[in-house]
């Protein structure tokens, strides 16, 4: 077998590590395991969290517990689910009590923030020096999150997985506990409420 050839089949072997040595790592208290977990699944889990938060530091702080639980409660997980819809599903747990703790809050930051990071000051400007146009996209942007905060707690969740984390329903299914029929049926119902109050931006393909 070639050098070449070798090395290939090197790094199959290594991408093959099953998730069952994942989970055992895990529950032995491999440090190095937990490390890797974290730099696995640390963006999706922000974004799950900041997709329900709207706010980067509360999504932050979240995002840092809920690694602390699967590092806690790793021990008891049961092998019936995947360990990626495990950690999805503590973090839209802990999103939401942290929701129904907080207070009702105004929060402005555009969608922009799950995929860049930037604040609304850095993209768009001031109010005072914003172009017309960016300065339209701002208020769009400010209606729609208004409207998605809005809408029932179990429709506003499967619409973030699916329109933000790209979930499929059977996914969405795991991650919540939903069967697939009312996965579909409330990702339904989700887009119908935002149509009605958001009618105009849908025109402009906001969503």
């Amino acid at each position: 077998m070639g050098f070449r050839c070798l090395i290939i089949k090197l790094h199959v072997q290594i991408l093959r590590v099953t998730e069952e040595e994942i989970i055992r790592g895990l529950q032995s208290g491999d440090e190095k395991v937990f490390r890797e977990v974290v730099d696995r699944y640390q963006t999706q889990v922000f974004r799950t969290c900041m997709g329900m938060l709207h706010h980067r530091e509360d999504a932050e702080d979240i995002a840092q517990e809920v690694f602390v639980e699967v590092y806690r409660s790793v021990k008891n997980f049961r092998t019936d689910s995947k360990l990626s819809t495990w950690i999805y599903r503590i973090a839209i747990n802990k999103s939401l009590n942290h929701l129904r703790k907080r207070s009702r809050s105004r929060w402005l930051q555009p969608f922009e923030m799950l995929f860049n990071g930037k604040s609304e000051e850095t993209v768009c400007g001031s109010g005072e020096s914003m172009p017309h146009a960016a300065l339209e996209k701002k208020q769009r942007m400010q209606k729609l999150h208004a409207a998605i905060d809005a809408l029932p707690e179990r429709q506003k969740t499967v619409f973030l997985l699916n329109k933000f984390e790209e979930l499929s329903y059977q996914g969405i299914a795991e991650v919540t506990g939903q069967t697939i029929s009312s996965v579909e049926s409330l990702l339904h119902r989700a887009k119908v409420n935002l149509q009605k109050k958001l009618w105009n931006c849908y025109k402009k393909e906001c969503l």
